[in-house]
């Protein structure tokens, strides 16, 4: 097996000042190209424990990924610190001094002179281009590994792995296969039921079942070394196994809306007041969405504490009765206001009406709230264009009340 380690670098990463994307982006894609990371380390900016952590790395790892640290400010320090692991000096690289000369010769900029220590590195280091920003990459061989330095700067880093190191280690190593990775986005399933219905599942050799938790989903992965019937047959069974929980298949859930309301043609009026806005912004994300919202608002009701729950369900009835009533759309859709942890939504079409009062099971922040009803609202919106039961099963809501009803009147829209 390939031992391969990320090194990251810097107090803001170390602090936790801020996350590190690389890092998770790196493993997963790794993973995908048959390359698993076995160990990620995280240094600050200090040169003498850079330099020690990239030494002993170099003696237990095949690959050794070095990111950050490439900048041109007295911080940046992991040249000072490769030069330092593998005792050399450092030498100007005028290939590189040329090329960022260039960079800022098309900005009608000239180059600040601290740009030349990014030019500076270990000797007898292979440059690695850097074709966005001024920082270039360089690897060097030490000990039993190969050494990469990458830029932190995410957009350079993605750029230089995929074009430079990758093709640089499928040479290197060609038995490895690259993974196929087929995803499922799912919500109303925890990862403990999802992991219970998977446990008869029969996986081949070479496969795998990986998830990913951000609220409100769950993203189910399946990992194949190749696309053939076995890697199609094994997903349809996961397919059968997840049902309608399924709300998007290699694409989220906006993603899947934004396909299928171009496909029926469907445009939608939002009211909103628990959700404070969140339905319209999250369906903004997706530009091809917009044109497909013909009328958004957002209400801030207060609800007497003695309201109780038919009282909310015929608010919500009379919302969505005007909201089928607005000129262009064909659907509507309405979150009603937050009362005891219990909300009523609903959705309404020229014929149709759903409304359900659902009660959250546990405790959530009030930004994690917004995130739920949002995506219990726009469920429903994806099980009607989808065709199947409006109702799901959600294991993190109980459902209070629900009713479907065809409308008594087919009223003309003004």
């Amino acid at each position: 097996m390939i031992e391969i380690t990320m090194i990251s670098t810097g107090e803001e990463v170390l602090l936790g000042d801020i996350t590190d994307t690389n890092a998770a982006w790196l493993s997963r894609y790794l993973f995908e190209q048959g390359l698993t990371m076995t160990r990620r380390v995280t240094v600050g900016d200090h040169c003498e424990r850079l330099a020690k952590e990239i030494e002993s790395c170099s003696l237990n790892s095949d690959i050794v990924i070095v990111n950050g640290g490439l900048g041109p400010t007295s911080d940046d320090l992991t040249a000072v610190a490769a030069a330092m692991a593998a005792n050399v000096g450092l030498e100007q690289s005028d290939h590189w001094v040329a090329e960022m000369k260039a960079k800022y010769e098309k900005l009608n900029r000239e180059m600040p002179a601290a740009n030349l220590k990014q030019a500076m590195l270990p000797e007898g280091a292979e440059l690695i281009d850097n074709p966005v920003g001024t920082a270039c990459g360089f690897a060097i061989k030490l000990n039993r590994s190969w050494i990469f330095f990458t830029p932190g700067v995410p957009s350079e880093f993605k750029i230089m792995v995929k074009d430079q190191i990758l093709p640089r280690l499928q040479a290197k190593y060609p038995a490895n296969q690259s993974l196929h990775c087929f995803r499922l986005f799912t919500y109303g399933l925890s990862e403990s039921s999802i992991s219970d219905a998977f446990q008869h599942l029969t996986l081949p050799q070479g496969y795998e079942i990986g998830y990913r938790s951000s609220l409100p989903f769950i993203e189910v992965k399946l990992f194949a070394p190749e696309q053939g019937n076995t890697a199609l047959t094994l997903l349809a069974e996961m397919e059968t196994l997840l049902g309608d929980n399924i709300v998007g298949k290699q694409v989220g859930l906006i993603d899947n809306l934004a396909s299928m309301l171009i496909q029926h043609n469907k445009k939608l009026a939002i009211v909103e007041q628990s959700t404070g806005g969140f339905v319209v912004n999250w369906l903004n994300q997706q530009p091809a969405l917009s044109e497909y919202v013909v009328s958004a608002s957002v209400q801030n009701t207060v609800v007497d504490t003695k309201t109780d729950m038919d009282a909310l369900v015929k608010a919500a009835s009379d919302q969505l009765q005007r909201l089928s009533l607005i000129p262009n759309s064909q659907i509507g859709l309405f979150s009603g206001a937050l009362h005891d942890g219990a909300v009523t939504v609903g959705l309404i079409t020229d014929e149709e009406k759903w409304i359900q009062h659902v009660q959250f099971k546990r405790v959530y922040s009030h930004d994690d709230q917004r995130w739920v009803i949002a995506t219990v609202l726009l469920d429903m919106l994806r099980r009607y264009l989808q065709g199947v039961a409006i109702f799901g099963h959600y294991e993190s809501l109980n459902r209070l009340f629900e009713n479907h009803s065809l409308k008594l009147m087919n009223l003309q829209k003004r």
